[in-house]
């Protein structure tokens, strides 16, 4: 499988401008971009970690989530919010050919659906585009693929190398790290993505554990608990804390 890294993770919460807002206040993420998926009734606001980023996703139209069969991320965070919370509602790694990927995972016997183009206009007018494939979503699932457009003022060749040096306010250069995902039965999860997408956790004494390149994703063992997002700031000193918000334990340290 021929996986990048962690694209991006996506959390579900009722109001993402007043999520993000609280999210750079308390932990110091800047969610510099975002906009509205115009067909699928959902918006978003953006914190770009270098070639990773967190998406916080709301609905203003449950209707039209619910009637846009090619977007099931909206229909995955609608499942959250409809369950009296917030919080992390599937998650994304990227490749880049997500037709190739579905065409050899299917051969493999994966049940994983065609690869569905996406697109998003930011505030700007501008317009972001993108090939997704989805498994069946969820916070207890596989997460989907991704392939970005590679243009454009957010995966265009600038884009990119500026948001490698952008800088959070009082944490410098971010990057997601590891992933630490609680599910009651790691080794189902396990045998869930190898089988959807690809995907193999390798056990050993630690648990469960993916590695993407530099990004990790490790299987906690439990019925319940909140997942945890390891923030590691790059070439900047901050104090190590946890701050669990929106169904999150956000955890930053240096690397």
């Amino acid at each position: 499988m021929a996986i990048l890294g962690i694209d991006h993770l996506v959390i579900a919460v009722r109001d993402p401008d007043a999520a993000a807002a609280d999210l750079e206040r308390e932990l110091g993420l800047a969610f510099t971009g975002g906009g509205r998926h115009e067909t699928a009734g959902t918006q978003n606001r953006l914190a770009f970690l270098g070639d990773s980023y967190v998406e916080l996703i709301g609905v203003f139209d449950r209707d039209l989530v619910l009637s846009n069969a090619g977007f099931a991320v909206g229909r995955a965070a609608l499942e959250v919010l409809d369950a009296g919370r917030e919080g992390l509602a599937t998650w994304a790694v990227a490749v880049d050919d997500c037709a190739v990927e579905v065409a050899r995972l299917r051969s493999d016997g994966s049940s994983i659906g065609d690869p569905v183009r996406g697109s998003r206009v930011r505030p700007d007018g501008e317009t972001v585009r993108w090939v997704t494939a989805f498994p069946t979503l969820g916070p207890d699932q596989p997460p989907f693929l991704i392939e970005h457009e590679m243009t454009g003022p957010e995966w265009g060749p600038e884009a990119i190398a500026a948001r490698r040096e952008f800088r959070h306010p009082g944490l410098g250069k971010v990057r997601i790290a590891r992933l630490v995902l609680p599910v009651a039965d790691p080794a189902g999860y396990s045998g869930r993505c190898e089988e959807a997408v690809g995907i193999r956790f390798r056990a050993d004494v630690s648990g469960w554990t993916a590695f993407f390149g530099f990004d990790t994703v490790h299987l906690h063992a439990t019925a319940s608990g909140l997942p945890v997002v390891q923030l590691e700031t790059v070439g900047h000193e901050v104090e190590r804390r946890s701050v669990p918000r929106y169904g999150v334990d956000w955890f930053v340290g240096p690397g």
